[in-house]
């Protein structure tokens, strides 16, 4: 008895998976579990930067960051309202349907074999039973005495497998119902049919091109994305604890492949040796580096590693000094005129910050301030070789009043302070030489920055915070427009 019992249980597991796929496969096919994403994923958009071009119709909307939580780019791109024609969007939607329409038909008719098959089965099984129970009851009324026990163990049996009988009788019904749902779905197939033959033939060569159009126009669209606007700035990562309360710290983002030092410089005056780590696994694991002596101590915290040297401020001037870290040779010297020093112009913070120096997509740059422009902040870009200044904008925020600053794509971001709640609320644009005030969070997270810089290459903020020297990930606003793709 042990066998009809088992597949006794397959049959009962089969009505189960039937009402099981049923619950799922029907709402989808009758477009009840249908989600409008071109208007969820506006409105995460919107949410997220607040910042919108003036004609989405013609360009193309792109969100870059450097990487999530595990290490990988994102990049996020909506792309532009094109008149369509209704037509493709209807014989669209009506090929999907179509296609869910006959996937399920061949798996109705592959369930209605099976459960004709165990159908027949289970009416067999049943007849079985009932000629079985017959038997018993012959048995015990012509052997009662000498087979007592054995039928008091068989009769135990047959009173497990009676409460069956009902339930084979419900799976007759649902073999019924399946058929039922087997003729409706031939007949939505050929209503189908006659609405494909009106639309029209579907051009599967068209959509073809159509798709491998729109890669092409998303790769090219990629290679743009060099610079953008600030729009976010991550929650800080840790990477290292050490250090007094001020430094700086950076990797070169000219660097070679394959070369991934990083450089480490405590405190902001009266100190010239400069760390180097082999790697960023080195510097967050060990103690292990290689020391470089500078010519002279620097002054602040705004110094840049790049392109194999290092930038740096001279102790009490406005001399910038170009030190090369192969050679430990000044290659340069050059007086920044005009500029304050020795904590005339710093950040609100202290600490000799009166020039800082700074890199991003488009070069070398300092920041400063000047008497000639009230003690507000000056940007000059630089000739990273020669160290000469290329071209000077004004501003009219006071350097004083500025917790730290930054340079992405040739915009200066300033911060609101240096300690507490930070964000970033004020940028000016040197290719139109214009500014705007902003509104970016900024998590302070150990409430004491003395450094924050951009590097290009890992499109990061590195930021020295109190002892802690920590990482954060941008993410920037590129729009394109239509006829640059």
């Amino acid at each position: 008895m042990s066998v009809p019992l088992l597949k006794i249980g397959v049959v009962l597991s089969t009505m189960a998976m039937i009402t099981n796929w049923m619950s799922q496969t029907l709402p989808s096919l009758v477009g009840l579990n249908t989600t409008r994403l071109s208007a969820a994923s506006g409105g995460t958009l919107d949410r997220s930067t607040g910042v919108l071009p003036t004609n989405p119709e013609e360009s193309w909307q792109v969100y870059s960051s450097a990487q999530d939580s595990e290490g990988r780019c994102i990049c996020t791109v909506v792309a532009p309202q094109q008149t369509m024609c209704s037509r493709d969007a209807r014989t669209k939607q009506l090929r999907q349907l179509l296609e869910k329409v006959q996937n399920m038909s061949q798996s109705i008719e592959v369930l209605d074999r099976r459960t004709q098959r165990d159908l027949q089965y289970v009416e067999k099984m049943e007849n079985q039973m009932k000629g079985l129970e017959s038997k018993f009851k012959q048995v015990e009324e012509s052997h009662k005495q000498h087979l007592a026990r054995q039928f008091k163990a068989i009769k135990a049996k047959m009173d497990e497998l009676r409460p069956l009988i009902p339930v084979l009788e419900e799976y007759k019904a649902d073999a019924k119902l399946v058929l039922q749902f087997k003729e409706e779905a031939q007949n939505l197939t050929s209503v189908l049919n006659e609405l494909q033959e009106e639309i029209g033939a579907y051009d599967y060569d068209e959509l073809q091109s159509r798709v491998s159009n729109l890669e092409e126009r998303l790769r090219a669209c990629m290679q743009k994305l060099a610079c953008g606007k600030l729009t976010g700035i991550s929650d800080p990562v840790t990477v290292k604890t050490s250090g007094s309360r001020f430094g700086s710290w950076m990797t070169d983002p000219l660097a070679p492949e394959g070369d991934n030092r990083v450089w480490y410089m405590d405190g902001y005056h009266n100190n010239r040796f400069v760390r180097e780590y082999k790697s960023m696994a080195d510097f967050m694991n060990t103690d292990n580096f290689t020391s470089h002596r500078l010519p002279h101590p620097w002054s602040g915290t705004g110094q840049v590693v790049y392109n194999g040297s290092i930038y740096f401020n001279k102790f009490q001037s406005h001399i910038i000094i170009r030190f090369d870290l192969r050679t430990e040779a000044i290659l340069k010297t050059r007086s920044l005129d005009y500029a304050g020093y020795n904590n005339m112009y710093h950040y609100a913070w202290g600490g000799h910050s009166d020039i800082d120096l700074m890199v991003d997509e488009n070069g070398l740059w300092a920041v400063y301030a000047t008497n000639q422009n009230a003690g507000n902040i000056v940007i000059s870009k630089l000739d990273p070789v020669s160290l000469q200044i290329l071209q000077t904008w004004n501003t009219s925020y006071p350097k004083r009043s500025a917790g730290e600053a930054f340079i992405i794509c040739g915009t200066l971001y300033v911060t609101n302070g240096y300690s507490g709640g930070t964000k970033v609320h004020y940028a000016y644009q040197t290719n139109a030489s214009t500014y705007e005030y902003i509104d970016i969070p900024f998590q302070n997270k150990y409430s004491h920055i003395s450094m924050l810089d951009y590097n290009p290459k890992d499109r990061a903020l590195y930021a020295w915070n109190n002892g802690h020297q920590t990482l954060y990930n941008v993410t920037l606003f590129h729009v394109i427009r239509s006829d640059e793709l």
